[in-house]
């Protein structure tokens, strides 16, 4: 049974009815393949449509799924069509010569040939003869176009043969075409009928030619050398479009997988956190993925590839990058660094890495590299990263070796403090006890952000415990609350819902608001505490202070455990509040604000907001 790649027209949006499905008796050898339902379906979502994909991977991914198959086969058929159109024209033109040269064919023949001529050259012409041309249509015998293509052939050519015995012309040859056309566009049982019925077609007109008295054994012979013939090339044609049938089949599966490499190729690009460029020798940025343009613009992100790099001030030192990788043909395995100066106090650090396609001998014809982009403080902080993650191992092993020397210390010197009666000496215990709190504390804070299990938590009022909080550090630290206090508190008269600890939330906002009172200066106000929901799916809280701005360089290490800028100071506040806000999922981080704001210095902590329990209780800010 052949093989049928073809499965004919899409079916339509519209309410239309499907054609029906052959069955597998009435497979041609063009068959239905259709996609399978998880490729279409990848295919489909739209999750891979990218604004920076290329034209021609735009161009791939509009092709239709079925258009290769569906355009091959009406590709042959209308090659049929038009055959059929020469050879109608052929089979006019020569009664025309023929009767020119006095030669005048019989008057059945001329009629045959001129209405064949019309038939063919009608349906050549005419488009919508040429609809609905598919291999179902071709496995029925009661179907249009097989009537008007193979079934007009077979009654024209045999008509033409038997109404010829005695003419100059032959008409055996044309009966091929119709032989041809079946054994290609319908299926293998109804190609060998075809070939059957002109070779019956053949053995009639040799009988008639007995009963008018010709040669049996030539008139035989040739007929059953034609009929051989007919089915030969019924065989043959049916091989070689068994062939096509596997070619296609295999492209297609080709196409397809083409088609989903490139689709999970844009999709893991644009989920990469790290910027890719695909840049030729004159500078055009051929394609950009979401991560590249925000790198390459001082905020939001830049316009969709492809565009041009030169051109823009900031972009220079990148484009001598590009240059350079192409002058040299080759570029560092670790990359290199550039600097975008977008403004005068706004300069971006990437780290450029570039890759070439082909292989190292063949870079310098290379018209095409790719170049990913990754901000340097990222890699820094990575490398912090891993290497705060070993230390804080070690960290909260010693830490937890320490508190059992140090208690006992601690409980030497107060057992030894009972005894002492010298001032001096009762100075010097104090001193101890002092310090002794202080390892404690440091001891605690190392342990409290060691790896360890995050407990369950619910949801909490963020508006109750912050008001709460504030009150009980205003206490602790003797600040007066009030019109005229340093602390001023800007929260909403509504409940908001928050994922947190409330223990955790009380440590991150006393850090926050003992930093703040430190480098804030006395006046009314100089510490602001403020609460907002961002939007329906966060909330965010700041604390803000006038004192002076925190520069550049200490900016970037404010979060990194042991930096202080006090000769007394641990340098594990910040960093606590960071490990405890991360274990919510949470996000804490420091903004400078513009010259003209009261207060400059913000530091802002962004919580997922939770539905509250009804039963749960607000607590208020006193005045």
């Amino acid at each position: 049974m052949g093989v049928n790649i073809f499965s004919g027209p899409a079916a339509p949006a519209g309410p239309e009815p499907r054609p029906r499905r052959p069955t597998p008796g009435e497979e041609s050898w063009f068959g239905g393949v259709s996609a399978p339902a998880d490729t279409q379906s990848l295919i489909d979502d739209s999750r891979f449509t990218a604004s920076w994909q290329t034209d021609a991977e735009a161009r791939l991914r509009r092709g239709p799924v079925t258009g290769v198959a569906s355009t091959t086969f009406e590709r042959i058929y209308r090659a049929f069509i038009a055959a059929r159109a020469a050879l109608g024209a052929a089979l006019a033109a020569t009664l025309a010569v023929a009767s020119a040269f006095g030669l005048r064919p019989s008057l059945p023949i001329g009629a045959l040939s001129v209405a064949y001529a019309t038939l063919a050259i009608s349906m050549w012409l005419l488009p919508r003869f040429r609809r609905g041309a598919a291999p179902h249509t071709f496995a029925r015998l009661r179907s249009p176009q097989w009537i008007a293509t193979i079934g007009a052939d077979l009654a024209f050519f045999t008509g033409l043969h038997v109404a010829s015995p005695g003419s100059s012309f032959n008409y055996v040859a044309l009966l091929v075409l119709p032989v041809l056309m079946a054994g290609v566009l319908t299926p293998r049982l109804m190609a060998l009928g075809t070939a059957a019925l002109a070779t019956f077609a053949l053995l009639g007109t040799a009988w008639l030619g007995l009963l008018s008295g010709g040669d049996a054994p030539l008139l035989m012979t040739q007929a059953g050398l034609a009929g051989s013939g007919f089915f030969v090339i019924t065989v043959l044609a049916g091989e070689l479009a068994g062939r096509i049938a596997r070619e296609e089949l295999s492209a297609r599966g080709s196409m397809e997988m083409a088609r989903q490499q490139a689709q999970l190729n844009r999709l893991v690009l644009e989920e990469m956190e790290d910027g890719v460029l695909v840049v030729d020798r004159g500078g055009k940025v051929r394609a950009a993925n979401p991560a590249a343009r925000r790198l390459l613009a001082p905020e939001g992100t830049s316009r969709a590839a492809p565009f041009q790099l030169r051109g823009v001030p900031a972009w220079g030192a990148l484009v001598l990058a590009v240059e350079r990788a192409f002058a040299e043909a080759a570029w560092p395995e670790t990359g290199r660094d550039v600097t975008l100066p977008f403004a005068p106090d706004l300069h971006r650090t990437l780290r450029a890495r570039i890759r070439f396609t082909r292989k190292r001998e063949a870079r310098a014809s290379e018209d095409v590299c790719v170049v990913f982009l990754e901000d340097v403080r990222n890699v820094q902080a990575r490398s912090r990263q891993e290497k705060l993650a070993a230390m804080g191992r070690v960290s909260a092993g010693i830490a937890h070796e320490i508190r059992n020397p140090l208690a006992a210390i601690a409980q030497a010197n107060a057992l030894l403090s009972e005894d002492a009666t010298d001032p001096a000496q009762r100075q010097l215990m104090r001193m101890v006890t002092d310090n002794v709190e202080r390892l404690k504390r440091i001891i605690d804070d190392v342990m409290e952000v060691a790896p360890g299990r995050v407990h369950d938590v619910g949801s909490i009022d963020a508006t109750a415990q912050l008001a709460a909080v504030c009150s009980e550090w205003a206490q602790a630290a003797g600040v007066q609350l009030g019109e005229q206090s340093v602390l001023r508190v800007d929260l909403p008269t509504e409940p908001i819902g928050v994922m947190f600890d409330a223990e955790h939330l009380r440590r991150v906002l006393v850090n926050l608001l003992d930093n703040a009172r430190r480098h804030a200066s006395q006046r009314s106000g100089a510490i602001l505490l403020t609460l907002r929901a961002a939007d329906e799916a966060s909330a965010e809280f700041s604390v803000l202070s006038d004192g002076a701005p925190i520069s550049a360089d200490v900016e970037s290490h404010l979060f990194e455990p042991f930096f202080s800028t006090r000769s007394r100071g641990t340098g594990l506040g910040l960093y606590i509040c960071r490990e405890l806000c991360e274990r919510y999922g949470t996000r804490i981080d420091y903004r400078l604000l513009p010259p003209d704001a009261p207060h400059r210095n913000d530091f802002f902590v962004n919580m997922r907001r939770a539905a509250l329990q009804p039963s749960e209780a607000r607590l208020h800010l006193t005045p």
